[in-house]
């Protein structure tokens, strides 16, 4: 039975919701907690920042997995199932008395957060809604592009409060009375007519696996998320060794969330009538040309370079959603999207480390790296023509 246009609309909402939830009290996290974390256990905060990477790893290894159950079942269990595992990592990450325990929770979360977020997210949107899913994935990114600005500062006051403890125990509660309900009660069951046989399924994923449309997907997917995630460890301190203030610092990168969400809905109006290709286009040379101004001018284009910046994250966020399925159609598109974000999840785990090292031994000129793996993100993009061509032959 179709789904009403008034129930798609409370999908939206509920799924949106839920992922500036899941987003704000995992992957936001350590951007806040890993200094009171780090103290308490008498560590550097590169330990805090070791078992995340972890978890990021992790997921890597569990998306082609998760995607290709969604494909088959619809994400209305998984999504459930991610509420209350982010609970109990969140709890056993507030209660942990070891760093062996805390390494534990973390890779707990690591699990949730490969069946609880954006890919899972898009995967059941896509299993309910086929190909004309575009705007619903747009329509979570842009509740979701709100989940630092909201969640880091409560994670703050709560931390100042109570301690970073019962922060974790705070959130680990907000999972179960919003998050578990929202995924649970909202989510339809029901999947679209696209769905077929699991079998046949399989098949036509795996005939694509290693296609050149998938590489250069995957390939473009990596650099701009080791990109936006480099950027999010690093930014206030690159735009101090470009010269500015710490106050102009931390101002400008405070920017980086409404200019994600104002691409976001532009993306939503404007280039909603255009191939999510050439908004994809567009957001990968954001970031160069605001490297550009900010190295030409220094601390002037601080906030030219994070506005570019955050606008080219925001809607490279729902180009990674939409373009897959463009591409290659809903069929398969959970497992298919696994695959194709896996590269993306190992770069982002060793980001922070690797761009602490340039920082330190480049400077703002560690931006030229950024901007090169944005072109060469740019000119896989561009490839995406014939091999789009080859891809809606087959």
């Amino acid at each position: 039975m179709p789904i009403s246009q008034d129930r798609r609309t409370l999908v939206v909402l509920a799924l949106g919701t839920a992922q500036t939830l899941g987003w704000g009290s995992t992957y936001y996290l350590p951007a806040i907690l890993a200094g009171p974390m780090a103290a308490d256990f008498g560590v550097s905060t590169g330990w805090i920042y070791g078992a995340f990477s972890a978890a990021m790893l992790l997921t890597a290894f569990i998306g082609p997995g998760v995607g290709h159950r969604i494909d088959r079942f619809g994400g209305r269990n998984i999504l459930t199932l991610s509420s209350l595992i982010f609970a109990a990592g969140l709890a056993l990450l507030g209660a942990a008395p070891n760093l062996i325990v805390f390494v534990a929770a973390w890779l707990l979360i690591g699990f949730g957060m490969a069946i609880g977020l954006y890919e899972a997210a898009f995967a059941t949107l896509t299993a309910i809604y086929g190909k004309n899913s575009r705007s619903a994935i747009t329509g979570i990114t842009l509740l979701a592009g709100f989940a630092s600005t909201v969640c880091w500062p409560i994670s703050a006051l709560l931390d100042a409060e109570w301690g970073w403890r019962v922060t974790c125990f705070a959130w680990a509660g907000a999972h179960l009375l919003i998050g578990l309900p929202l995924n649970r009660l909202l989510i339809p069951r029901e999947l679209g007519t696209h769905i077929t046989a699991p079998a046949a399924t399989a098949e036509s994923v795996d005939a694509t696996l290693f296609s050149r449309p998938m590489v250069l997907l995957a390939f473009a997917f990596a650099v701009t998320w080791i990109t936006s995630t480099a950027m999010a460890a690093h930014l206030p301190r690159i735009l101090e060794a470009a010269g500015a203030t710490k106050t102009v610092a931390i101002a400008a990168a405070a920017l980086v969330g409404p200019a994600q969400v104002a691409a976001r809905i532009l993306e939503h109006t404007l280039l909603q009538k255009f191939h999510p290709l050439l908004s994809a286009r567009l957001a990968s040379i954001t970031h160069p040309i605001g490297v550009a101004a900010l190295l030409i001018f220094g601390a002037p284009a601080a906030y030219l370079f994070t506005l570019l910046h955050g606008a080219g994250n925001g809607v490279m966020t729902i180009a990674k959603g939409t373009l897959p399925l463009v591409i290659f159609g809903p069929e398969g598109y959970g497992r298919r999207q696994g695959w194709l974000v896996a590269p993306a999840r190992f770069g982002q785990a060793g980001a922070p480390f690797v761009f602490a090292l340039l920082l330190e031994w480049y400077g703002a000129h560690v931006l030229l790296f950024t901007s090169g793996l944005c072109l060469a993100g740019f000119a896989a993009m561009l490839m995406l023509r014939t091999a789009h061509s080859e891809a809606a032959k087959a």
